[in-house]
């Protein structure tokens, strides 16, 4: 049995027991030291001679024997009493005892979950968009260290004058704020592109540049000395 040290004590509970009430001041008294052994040893003897010297000062048997219908059997042992008032309130601790250290064990848990976490980030490329493409993914695309790596450019476009122009298209999207492009529509968007032939795709990205578009048109062409409509090579 783990020993407490206290057990609550209800006034009003106490002034108002009949069996308190019907007490003499000596008795009362008396009752007090027993209820006090009781609560620190668990029991008290049920022998009216054992009782009188537990509570001591000269107690007689007879204050002993009165004193001990205030208590119950013990349930095991039949040489002993207990105080049903006190095992309620030991109950009651000890199960607020076990509720708190329920909770410890869950706040240690929780704690480690987050110091494992904090020890196990996700690597970067964590956030996905809608459409299942992965937004650090394209911005890696974009770099230039990895653009060459991660995106095949048609054979028509790959010379590294079109390389470098469509790095500074890209680098010009980034400073300008602008949606990042998706490698879906990089890869639609140089296809289209490389139809126009490798000068004139060079030409349409300096123009967007120095226009301030987002998209890239085709250069305008001239039939029968009129200038054509240019097309974009995607609507971005």
């Amino acid at each position: 049995m783990t020993k407490r040290p206290a057990f609550q004590f209800y006034p009003g509970d106490w002034l108002g027991s009949q069996r308190v009430s019907l007490l003499t001041l000596e008795e009362e008294g008396a009752y007090l030291r027993l209820l006090a052994s009781c609560w620190q040893h668990g029991s008290i003897p049920s022998d009216p001679d054992k009782i009188a010297r537990l509570i001591g000062k000269g107690a007689s048997t007879t204050l002993a024997t009165t004193l001990a219908t205030m208590f119950q059997p013990h349930p095991c042992e039949s040489a002993s009493l207990v105080h049903d008032r006190l095992e309620r309130e030991r109950d009651k601790q000890d199960a607020w005892a076990e509720k708190s250290r329920e909770g410890g064990r869950k706040s240690a848990e929780k704690r480690q979950n987050l110091k494992g976490a904090s020890t196990t980030l996700q690597p970067p490329l964590e956030g996905c968009l809608p459409n299942g493409s992965n937004q650090k993914a394209t911005l890696l695309l974009q770099s230039t260290s990895t653009n060459k790596e991660r995106l095949e450019f048609p054979e028509a476009l790959q010379t590294p004058e079109f390389e470098k122009a469509w790095e500074e298209y890209l680098e010009y999207r980034k400073r300008g704020r602008m949606k990042s492009l998706l490698p879906t529509s990089q890869v639609a968007q140089l296809k289209k592109m490389s139809e126009w032939g490798h000068d004139a795709a060079i030409k349409a990205i300096n123009e967007s540049i120095s226009q301030g578009w987002q998209g890239i048109f085709e250069p305008k062409a001239t039939f029968n000395g009129k200038q054509q409509k240019p097309r974009a090579a995607s609507c971005l």
